[in-house]
């Protein structure tokens, strides 16, 4: 008789999380998602889109809405819950901001989210390129309205801020990500506190930029503490909050820990907004850039139509 004792046995593959029917999207099939995707390659750009595996990618590409990923595809970070590749970047591509400013032309954009990886490696943590971006859309695109969603510069915050905001861009995005408890795991190359200061930094050097920022729900977060995330935001002045359905990129990554409902999301939605957030963006497939234009207009309506009521 064969002694199986010794025989070296497979793992068993993980089961794959079966997604309730409110988070499934559809294939990108369309001309405009190909068209979009053909003008990314011809200028040589990376996208959050594709690269953080985002489920709106299809709706998103086929209107001709991407957000550009700055400063390569390759992260000095490895976040627990983020599908980015980890490793040593590469050399910072000097033409990426005028190519940057071409897609939007192309795209035809109103408005334009720029994201980048993580690059603890540089000295100024790629602010210089943020701000070179800046610089290249107002030349070339005016009319267009410009959010960025920055890293947290750690160890180079202030002026990295400083540097980005002297160069105006409409909205300052920081992602919280997730609740204090859970940094340590999910997010252990981040400070909570150091973001929340990045958010307030921006407001110091000039209140009239929007700030924003998101957390992902179901990573085993507590309700009272995502209460407490939005009093902490508050606290700094952020004006406008996204909360979306974090989920599993691979195996390898954060498991998901509870699919939040449609209805839970609507009901801290409506928490968030009576504690006084000018916009408010909650629900399952909400990302930091899904419908980025529409929101940033309304937006700047609720500002304009608080300020004429003498509020703050």
């Amino acid at each position: 008789m064969n002694d199986l004792s010794s025989v070296p046995q497979s793992e068993p593959k993980p089961e794959r999380q079966r997604k309730p029917d409110w988070i499934r999207v559809k294939a990108p099939t369309s001309k405009g998602y190909g068209e979009t995707r053909q003008l990314m390659r011809d200028l040589k750009l990376n996208t959050v889109c594709e690269e953080a595996a985002c489920p709106n990618i299809g709706e998103c590409w086929t209107k001709k809405h991407a957000t550009v990923m700055i400063l390569g595809d390759t992260c000095t970070r490895a976040c627990a819950f983020c599908n980015v590749k980890t490793g040593m970047p590469g050399r910072v591509d000097v033409d990426e901001p005028a190519h940057v400013a071409e897609a939007a032309a192309k795209l035809g954009l109103e408005h334009i989210v720029i994201t980048s990886v993580d690059r603890d490696d540089l000295p100024d943590g790629g602010a210089s390129q943020f701000v070179k971006v800046i610089e290249e859309l107002r030349k070339n695109t005016p009319s267009t309205t410009i959010e960025i969603l920055t890293p947290d510069f750690r160890g180079k915050m202030r002026p990295a801020v400083e540097a980005i905001v002297t160069a105006r861009p409409d909205v300052y995005n920081h992602n919280l990500e997730t609740v204090p408890r859970l940094y340590p795991t999910i997010r252990p190359g981040a400070r909570y506190y150091a973001s929340l200061r990045l958010l307030e930094e921006v407001k110091n050097h000039d209140p009239s930029i929007f700030t924003k920022s998101g957390v992902m729900l179901g990573l085993g977060e507590e309700r009272l503490e995502v209460h407490q995330v939005m009093d902490d935001m508050r606290s700094a002045d952020i004006d406008f909050l996204t909360m979306g359905q974090y989920l599993r990129p691979t195996p390898k990554h954060a498991e998901v820990k509870e699919f939040v409902t449609p209805q839970a999301f609507n009901a801290y939605g409506a928490i968030a907004r009576a504690k006084g957030f000018l916009q408010v963006a909650a629900s399952p497939l909400t990302r930091s850039s899904y419908h980025a234009g529409e929101d940033f207009a309304e937006m700047r309506a609720a500002r304009e139509a608080r300020l004429a009521k003498g509020r703050k």
